[in-house]
């Protein structure tokens, strides 16, 4: 799944994608025990799929994470 595609899906649309690819990751998990997997790489592909989703799910938000120095400045 490319970036573009990600960003023009909803916000709802993005957190079924996320609940659907860990669905089937953890389908692909039980056929890797089992020695049924077809395609391995599989597995590779739906972590980073997940991975780009929250990343842009991230971006899309109000604010961006904190610098580290903002974040050592709010402790003093």
């Amino acid at each position: 799944m490319k970036a573009q595609e990600i960003r023009d899906l909803s916000e709802k649309e993005r957190e079924d994608k996320v609940t659907d690819l860990g669905q089937e990751i953890f389908n692909l998990r039980f056929q890797l025990a089992t020695g049924k997997i077809e395609n391995p790489s599989r597995l590779k592909s739906l972590r980073r799929d997940i991975a780009r989703i929250k990343t842009i799910q991230r971006e899309a938000g109000d604010e961006a994470p904190e610098s580290v120095e903002e974040q050592k400045e709010e402790k003093k």
